[in-house]
């Protein structure tokens, strides 16, 4: 028969409370240990970044916009007058010289009154002539009256004078004596009148060929307006250059004022950059830039700000200061990189695709001797076109993911593979 044993029976029970207080112990130890276990670092690839180190020493500040090169010398020709292209002979591209001719316009109304103003000043010219062929007609005969009277008067003296002598000696009455000197007074006063009127008709010839001069020339004007206005349907180019703009077909009909071409001096271009408003509150007149045509670069200078802003840009002038390569044309594309300022020593690295200058930004720094990256704060400070200052954060040397990793934005650290 069994025989009972309770003293193995307890020291089970102990064993079995024992196991169970070591295996919560351990649970719980297990549980407090993974608790506190960062959880693993994501991995990047290496090739899928941009690492870059940061450096220490000068550091230029510049500015880029993309633009066009323009001409410096723009010329638009504008309709004097109103009328339809009757006849286009150059297109846009033409080389044109001073007085080329561009097109042909008709209007039948300024053909009509261009010969009715030569008419008109025709025949205020012929007046004219006439008019001086009176007056001096008129003259002549004044001035031969006035001879007349003179010599009658000069006669009629004589003969009163020679009357007084024979008075004088009883050969001739008293009557023939009075008689002869009324003769000689009348003589005299004739003269007087005649001379005057000579005078006068010498002196009015002036005004009155003055009246009708001033018409004459009012209608010379007249008649040169409208010739120009004429000669003016034939649109000719004003200075040497190219073509560079024919806004109208045959047929058009074009009001006075419309500009209908517009020629350029190829030879003298600049370049109009567009600059983020945000870059730039830096840039100054004679500052350096770089214009790249594509073709190569070349040097220029800024010449002008514009004041206002349009849709986020400014536009700033540059004028080129050397030789523009072969292929450089108005309206071709170009990059424009403006030097702001040269900064001597400086830590510097480049420009991250994330943040703006003066601002601090999260970026990954690679641990010495591992794969690992570890956000770091940084703050920035001026920036350039391809790189920006360190004013915290970062030391010479250190190698930095400048790449977006914005996806990343909830891990400290990241693995590189």
């Amino acid at each position: 028969m069994d025989i009972a044993r309770p003293d193995i029976a307890k020291q089970k029970r102990k064993k079995q409370i024992t196991y169970g207080v070591i295996a919560v112990i351990a649970l719980a130890a297990i549980t407090i240990l993974l608790s506190r276990l960062k959880p693993a670092a994501p991995t990047v690839e290496r090739n899928l970044v941009w690492i870059d180190t940061v450096k220490r020493g000068p550091m230029v500040r510049q500015v880029r916009g993309l633009g066009t090169l323009v001409p410096e010398e723009i010329r638009w020709i504008a309709a004097r007058t109103q009328g339809r292209v009757d006849k286009i002979i150059l297109r846009p591209g033409a080389v044109v010289e001073p007085g080329s001719l561009i097109l042909e316009l008709s209007n039948p109304d300024v053909v009509s009154n261009a010969a009715n103003a030569e008419s008109q000043l025709r025949a205020a010219e012929a007046q004219l002539i006439n008019l001086r062929v009176q007056l001096e007609s008129g003259l002549l005969a004044a001035e031969a009256t006035a001879a007349r009277a003179k010599s009658n008067f000069e006669t009629t003296k004589l003969r009163a004078d020679v009357q007084q002598e024979l008075f004088r000696d009883g050969l001739v009455s008293e009557l023939d004596l009075k008689l002869a000197q009324a003769t000689a007074a009348d003589g005299a006063t004739s003269n007087k009148i005649e001379q005057k009127r000579y005078a006068f008709a010498q002196e009015s010839i002036k005004p009155q060929l003055a009246v009708q001069e001033a018409e004459v020339e009012r209608l010379r004007s007249v008649a040169k307006l409208r010739q120009e206005e004429l000669d003016a349907l034939k649109v000719r180019a004003s200075m040497a250059g190219v073509l560079s703009a024919l806004p109208v077909e045959v047929g058009a009909q074009v009001q006075p004022g419309t500009n209908i071409a517009r020629v350029a001096d190829p030879s003298k271009l600049k370049a109009e950059i567009r600059i983020a408003e945000t870059q730039a509150r830096d840039i100054a007149f004679g500052q350096i830039a770089q214009i790249d045509t594509r073709n190569g670069i070349v040097e220029g200078r800024v010449a002008r700000i514009d004041p206002a802003v349009q849709n986020g840009t400014v536009l700033v002038d540059v004028t080129i200061v050397n030789e523009l390569p072969r292929g450089a044309r108005p309206d071709l594309s170009v990059d424009g990189t403006i030097e702001l300022e040269r900064l001597n020593d400086v830590i510097y690295v480049g420009r991250p695709a994330f943040g703006q200058e003066k601002s601090t930004v999260g970026i990954f720094k690679l641990a010495t001797d591992t794969n690992d990256a570890v956000r770091t704060q940084v703050q920035l400070g001026r920036s350039s076109v391809n790189t920006i200052e360190i004013l915290s954060g970062l030391q010479p040397g250190d190698k930095v993911i400048l790449s977006d990793m914005s996806q990343w934005d909830s891990n400290d650290r990241i693995r590189l593979n």
